[in-house]
C-alpha cells in the first residue's frame, strides 16, 4: 500500500465532504476511492470515517489522524521542493576536498565563489592523498594525476599543473648553475616525499627526455617546507609552479633549467554523477573550470619571466 498516497486521498474526502467529490477530484472512480480509505482503515486498525446515505463525519480517531495526516503531507511537499531546489539554486554545504599545496592556491577562488552563492557553506578538507567521495563523503574532490583510474565517478579536467626546479642564490653561487639535467647529479637535491612524485625526475625538451633518480638528501612531503628549505640553502628542489611563484617573486630563489619541463599532470574535480547534479556541485565545477586556468596563467607568467632564473 501507498500509505501517502492513501493519505492525501482520505485528507480530499474530507475537504471535499464526499467521496464522489473527492473522486471527479482526483480522477478516480468512487469505488477505487472507497477502497483506497478502507486501506487506510485497515492499516491503522481504527475508523476514520462514519459514512451515512447523506453524509461523511470524522471520528474521534479520524480527527487526530486527519490532523496528523495534514502536517506529513505538508512537510512532504516542503522536503520535495527543497530537493527539487537543490538542483536549481546553489544552497548548503559543499564538502570539497584538495592536495594541501593546490586547496591553499584555490582559497581565493572559493572566497570569489561563496560571493556569488552567499547560500553555499563551504567545508574544505587538505590532505595529501586523493580520497574516494563516496566513501568519505566529499561532494567534490580535486585531484592530481597523470591519468585515472577507471571508475564510476565523474571526473572533470579543470587544469594542468607541472613543477620547476628552484634553488637560492647563494647555493648557486657556492655549488654552481646546472645546464642539463643529468648536472643535477653533483648537486644536492631535496626530494618530495608524495605519491604524485616518482623516485626519478623526468626532464622533457623539445628534442626529448632525460631521467635522473636523484641521491636522497633532505625529504619532505610539504611544498612549502621544501621551499623554506630550498630557500635556506640546502639544495635544488622540484616544487609545484604555483608554489614558487612568490619565492620566485621575491628573489629569494631562481629558476633552473626553464629549457626543461617536468611532465605535466592534470588536475581534475571528481564527484559521484552526473544525474540530478546538485547546483552547488554543478556551479563550483563549472566555477573552477574557467577561473582556475586563468589563476594558473598568472602564476606561469612568473615561471616564464627570465628575470626569475639562473
Amino acid at each position: 500500500m501507498d500509505l501517502l498516497n492513501n493519505m492525501r486521498v482520505f485528507v480530499r474526502v474530507v475537504d471535499c465532504a464526499s467521496f464522489t467529490a473527492a473522486a471527479d477530484a482526483l480522477d478516480l472512480s468512487t469505488a477505487q476511492v472507497s477502497r483506497l480509505v478502507a486501506d487506510l482503515e485497515q492499516h491503522v486498525q481504527a475508523r476514520l470515517l462514519q459514512r451515512t446515505t447523506r453524509r461523511l463525519s470524522l471520528t474521534e480517531a479520524g480527527e487526530r489522524f486527519l490532523l496528523r495526516s495534514r502536517q506529513i503531507l505538508e512537510e512532504m511537499e516542503e522536503a520535495t521542493a527543497e530537493a527539487r531546489g537543490a538542483h536549481l539554486k546553489p544552497s548548503g554545504r559543499l564538502r570539497v576536498h584538495s592536495m594541501n599545496g593546490l586547496g591553499v592556491l584555490i582559497t581565493p577562488l572559493i572566497a570569489r565563489y561563496s560571493e556569488l552563492y552567499p547560500d553555499v557553506v563551504f567545508e574544505l578538507t587538505l590532505s595529501q592523498r586523493n580520497p574516494d567521495p563516496l566513501e568519505e563523503g566529499h561532494d567534490v574532490v580535486i585531484s592530481i594525476a597523470h591519468e585515472l583510474a577507471d571508475s564510476q565517478l565523474v571526473a572533470q579536467s579543470i587544469g594542468q599543473i607541472y613543477s620547476v626546479l628552484c634553488a637560492s642564490p647563494a647555493y648557486l653561487q657556492r655549488r654552481g648553475v646546472p645546464h642539463t639535467p643529468l648536472a643535477l647529479n653533483e648537486h644536492q637535491c631535496l626530494r618530495m616525499v608524495d605519491p604524485l612524485y616518482s623516485d626519478e625526475w623526468v626532464f622533457q625538451d623539445e628534442h626529448g627526455e632525460q631521467a635522473l633518480s636523484p641521491a636522497k638528501t633532505f625529504q619532505c612531503n610539504v611544498a612549502e617546507s621544501m621551499v623554506k628549505a630550498s630557500e635556506a640553502g640546502m639544495g635544488v628542489s622540484l616544487i609545484p609552479f604555483y608554489t614558487a611563484t612568490r619565492p620566485l617573486s621575491d628573489g629569494t630563489l631562481l629558476r633552473l633549467l626553464p629549457a626543461w619541463r617536468p611532465r605535466q599532470r592534470t588536475v581534475y574535480a571528481l564527484y559521484p554523477s552526473r544525474r540530478f547534479l546538485d547546483a552547488k556541485v554543478r556551479t563550483w565545477v563549472d566555477f573552477l573550470k574557467a577561473e582556475l586556468p586563468r589563476l594558473f596563467a598568472e602564476h606561469e607568467a612568473v615561471m616564464d619571466d627570465p628575470r626569475h632564473w639562473a
